[in-house]
């Protein structure tokens, strides 16, 4: 009967041991996760000599490896790309933290749908802590690290300069990197002059540049243009002339343009404003490089509450 009473005791004792052993190794692991986040407030006033990405593209490229890369302040990219790559990639941009929650719960239940292991619903701040500091690979230490480097981010870098940063920094071809690059590769022009067109044919090419190049022309690629060229007339930034030759320009010439809002006149009704006039070309910043954090004075792109 006492050796019975024994063997429980042990085999309890043992357990204790693996779970207290399982909790420091963990715990450790957190530790050396979390040291191994770069720190990023340097970022706040200074920009990057180079990326993981760009090393990774040059190494791959060897002597044949040509880089195409030349930073520009935020004020000098074109409101319309700017606009584009928040509607494409990240809506809720100036709602979260660094991680939208909500868009990785989304993208995981559409993955287990789909037999997927990927888990997607990157924001921009992730997508620009990828590309500075980690690498394509898909791994669970590896998103773990893209995380905690989002968080850093946004705790030391205001939303306009990570977006500035983002927008210089992303890959839009071989070689090709940053939106004035990518403006004069694929448009010959900078990219303060991009048309609201060529701004959605860039922004859709996001997050994989190579297969869906602005030169590639497929249904889907004419749909999520369609979208983003009606966000972009929701928010007053093109009117409906815009609207229509943008809608001809990205393969979408039957589609209608929105209504014109109009004013309504009557007893105790409120008049509902028109769109507002589609914005001048932007002037020549007199800020110099690098953009400090929020010194552009340029305001954030307003996303509407509900898409079409």
């Amino acid at each position: 009967m006492a050796r019975r009473r024994r063997a429980p005791r042990r085999w309890l004792r043992i357990i204790g041991r693996v779970i207290e052993v399982g909790i420091v190794v963990v715990a450790f692991g957190l530790l050396l996760l979390w040291c191994s986040v770069p720190s990023t407030s340097a970022l706040a006033t200074e920009n990057p000599t180079t990326t993981a990405f760009i090393d990774l593209r040059r190494a791959e490229g060897g002597k044949r490896f040509e880089l195409e890369w030349k930073w520009r302040p935020i004020g000098k990219i074109s409101r319309y790309l700017r606009a584009a790559i928040i509607y494409a990639e990240d809506y809720n941009f100036y709602r979260h933290d660094g991680v939208d929650w909500a868009a990785i719960e989304s993208a995981v239940e559409s993955n287990l749908e789909k037999g997927s292991l990927s888990i997607g619903g990157s924001t921009i701040t992730q997508q620009l802590a990828k590309n500075l500091y980690l690498s394509p690979s898909r791994s669970f230490i590896r998103k773990l690290r893209e995380l905690l480097i989002a968080y850093s981010l946004e705790d030391n870098l205001s939303k306009q300069r990570i977006l500035e940063l983002y927008l210089n920094v992303v890959e839009w071809g071989d070689g090709v990197f940053g939106a004035e690059a990518a403006a004069r590769h694929w448009y010959g022009k900078s990219a303060q002059s991009l048309t609201p067109a060529e701004a959605i044919r860039l922004a859709i090419a996001l997050p994989n540049p190579f297969k869906r190049a602005p030169n590639i022309r497929s249904a889907d690629l004419t749909k999520k243009s369609v979208r983003l060229t009606r966000l972009l007339r929701m928010q007053g930034l093109i009117d409906e002339a815009q609207e229509r030759a943008t809608l001809d320009a990205v393969g979408a010439p039957d589609v209608k343009t929105l209504p014109a809002r109009k004013r309504v006149v009557g007893a105790g009704s409120a008049a509902e404003p028109a769109p507002p006039p589609s914005p001048s070309p932007e002037p020549e910043p007199s800020a110099t490089e690098p953009t400090s954090n929020g010194a552009s004075g340029e305001q954030p792109v307003t996303t509407p509450e509900a898409t079409p």
